[in-house]
C-alpha cells in the first residue's frame, strides 16, 4: 500500500483538495477520520453496563461525581452506579439532563456520602466568574447531594450533612420528578430533606431520616413507605409548602417515629407556606408526640393548613386533643390514598409498595 504525505501548508483550492483526498487510499482514509474523530483509547460508556466506584481505588473510579460525569445526557436505558462500602467526602449534583441513573450502594451503613456544609458559613456566592462580597451561603447551597434529573433511584446508601449544629444544613435536596429512595439513610440536624420543586414526585420506602427542626420540608409530593423518623430535638418533623393547586403533599404511611433521649416535646409538622398538606396514616406515634399534633407556625396558616392523620397507634396517636383546624380521616377518605392516586399528577407513575 503507498501512503501520500501533503505537507504544503498553503491552502489550496476547493476542487484541488477533493482531488488530493481522493487519491488516498480508502484504509488509510478510514484510519485519518478514526483518529481524527474517535481519540484513541478512549472509552464509550454510552450502554447499560455498570459502573463501579470504590474509595480505595480498586475500581475504575474513586470518586462517585466520577461515574456521574460519563453517563450520557437523557439516557432510555437503565445505569447502575455501583458504590463499594466507604466513605466519600463529596458534595454531588446530578444535573437535569442525567435521567434512568441508579446509586446503590454496597452496604447501607457502610457506604456514606458527607459533606458539611451550613447555612451561616461564608462564602463568595457570585457566579463562578465573578468576584463578588463574602456572604452567607443560605439554606439552599448547604446540600450534600442535589438530584436535578428525573427518573433517578438511590438504594442502600446513606447520605450525610454531618456539619456542626449552626444553621440549617440540606443532605438531600431534590428537584427532579419521579425519585425513588430504597433503604437509605438521610443525616443531618435542621432541614436534612428539603424536596425542592412543587409538583415533583418523590417515594421513599424503608428509610431512616433523622434530624431537630423541619427536616423534612418542601412544596414536592412525597410517599414515604415504612420509614423511620427519628427526632433528634424538641421541635417540628415536617414543614410543608404544597401549593394550592397541588392536591398532595407529604403522606406517610406504616411509618415508625422515634426520638433521642432528652426528647419530649415533639410535633408532626407546621406549614411553611399556606396550604401545606401533611398526613400521617398508620404510623406509631410516640408519647413524645405534644397531643395538639401540630403546630401552625402563623396564625392565618390554620385557615389552609391541610393536617390530616387516620389509624395511628402508640401513645402519641390519642387524637381527643388535637388542634381543630387538622382531620382525621374517615376510613372511605383514607382508602382513596394511595401511591397510584398521590402520584397521578402529570402520567401514571407505579412504584413497588
Amino acid at each position: 500500500m503507498r501512503l501520500h504525505y501533503y505537507t504544503d501548508v498553503t491552502v489550496l483550492p476547493h476542487d484541488t483538495r477533493v482531488s488530493m483526498l481522493s487519491r488516498i487510499p480508502r484504509v488509510s482514509l478510514f484510519f485519518i477520520l478514526y483518529f481524527l474523530f474517535s481519540p484513541a483509547g478512549a472509552k464509550s460508556y454510552d450502554n447499560p453496563d455498570t459502573l463501579f466506584v470504590a474509595r480505595d481505588g480498586t475500581t475504575e473510579f474513586r470518586n462517585i461525581s466520577e461515574a456521574i460525569e460519563v453517563c450520557r445526557a437523557f439516557m432510555e436505558y437503565h445505569k447502575v452506579i455501583y458504590v463499594k462500602k466507604g466513605i466519600y467526602k463529596e458534595k454531588l449534583i446530578i444535573p437535569q439532563w442525567l435521567t434512568n441513573i441508579e446509586i446503590c450502594g454496597e452496604d447501607r451503613d457502610q457506604t456514606i456520602i458527607t459533606w458539611d456544609d451550613h447555612a451561616n458559613i461564608k462564602a463568595d456566592i457570585t457566579p463562578l466568574t465573578a468576584t463578588g462580597p463574602v456572604q452567607k451561603i443560605g439554606t439552599f447551597r448547604t446540600f450534600t447531594l442535589k438530584i436535578q434529573g428525573s427518573r433517578i433511584t438511590l438504594k442502600n446508601i446513606t447520605i450525610e450533612n454531618n456539619s456542626a449544629r449552626l444553621g440549617q444544613a440540606v443532605a438531600l435536596h431534590t428537584e427532579g420528578d419521579r425519585l425513588t429512595f430504597v433503604n437509605c439513610r438521610f443525616l443531618g440536624h435542621q432541614d436534612t430533606v428539603y424536596t425542592g420543586v412543587a409538583k415533583t414526585r418523590l417515594y421513599f420506602r424503608d428509610c431512616y431520616i433523622e434530624g431537630t427542626t423541619d427536616f423534612i420540608f418542601g412544596p414536592s409530593t412525597a410517599w414515604f413507605e415504612r420509614c423511620s423518623i427519628h427526632c433528634k430535638a424538641n421541635s417540628y418533623i415536617t414543614a410543608a409548602s404544597t401549593p394550592q393547586d397541588v392536591p398532595y403533599g407529604y403522606i406517610f404511611n406504616h411509618c415508625t417515629v422515634t426520638c433521642q433521649d432528652g426528647v419530649d416535646k415533639v410535633y408532626l409538622g407546621r406549614p411553611w407556606r399556606d396550604y401545606g398538606y401533611t398526613l400521617f396514616m398508620n404510623c406509631q406515634l410516640p408519647r413524645q408526640i405534644r397531643p395538639e399534633g401540630w403546630h401552625q407556625w402563623r396564625p392565618e396558616a390554620v385557615k389552609t393548613a391541610r393536617y390530616m392523620e387516620y389509624n395511628n397507634t402508640g401513645e402519641g396517636a390519642a387524637t381527643d386533643r388535637r388542634v381543630s383546624w387538622s382531620r382525621q380521616l374517615t376510613k372511605k377518605e383514607a382508602s382513596k390514598i394511595t401511591p397510584e392516586a398521590v402520584f397521578a399528577i402529570h402520567d401514571v407513575w407505579a412504584v413497588q409498595p
